[in-house]
């Protein structure tokens, strides 16, 4: 997944963002609203925000967020806060947020909620995701194609899970490229295409259905 971590406190995010790419998660650091707000013109499955940021308030932010139609008008936020009054689990949740977590806090426990914000945001309410005879287990971040274990690289993961978290839906190669590489990846053009002939050579040729000009979709 791509997250957008938004928080200024150098050590904590430091910790948070090593611990989720080590997850296998791409993750874009923010370290002020001033960059979230150009970080939220493209895609991301999960936003994680502080609330008190150097130049004003993430949760105000965030009803801005919400307020403005854009790709992340619904995206699910987790907001990160050492303010742990009911009233200010109470403000933070109205104001758009989908889960609360105060500081400080375990980084497994992060990760779990971050997993169980993205399933809900699809419709999802366990951990092993199919289609047709592929399954993912994005808790052990395992794939099986008929009972048998497939084995993917990171990459063709990163890109199974995307698709598969969006069943149905056709999803486009620039759109790929942004949630699986991020802001500061140099991506070559056919890379997205390359990794998709490899999950047909692992997975079966017609796991991934091509929409011709308009991108790829998970087949059911």
């Amino acid at each position: 997944m791509r997250l957008l971590l938004v928080e200024d406190d150098a050590t904590l995010g430091d910790a948070v963002r090593d611990y989720l790419v080590e997850q296998g998660h791409v993750v874009d650091w923010s370290k002020c609203l001033a960059a979230a707000r150009e970080a939220v013109t493209e895609p991301f499955d999960v936003i994680l925000l502080d609330w008190r940021l150097p130049d004003g308030s993430g949760i105000e932010w965030l009803r801005a967020v919400r307020m403005r139609e854009g790709p992340n008008q619904h995206v699910p936020v987790l907001v990160l806060t050492a303010r742990d009054q009911l009233d200010d689990r109470v403000e933070g949740l109205d104001a758009g947020a989908d889960d609360y977590l105060t500081k400080p806090f375990e980084l497994a426990e992060l990760a779990a909620r971050v997993r169980a914000l993205s399933r809900r945001a699809v419709g999802q309410s366990h951990a092993v995701l199919r289609a047709g005879p592929i399954e993912v287990d994005v808790t052990a971040r395992t794939v099986s194609v008929g009972g048998t274990e497939a084995d993917l690289t990171a990459r063709e993961y990163a890109l199974l899970e995307t698709l598969i978290r969006r069943p149905g839906r056709i999803v486009s190669q620039e759109t790929l490229q942004q949630l699986l590489y991020g802001f500061e990846a140099e991506v070559e053009s056919n890379t997205i295409k390359v990794h998709v002939s490899s999950l047909r050579r692992k997975l079966g040729h017609d796991a991934i259905e091509t929409v011709r000009g308009m991108g790829y979709r998970i087949r059911s």
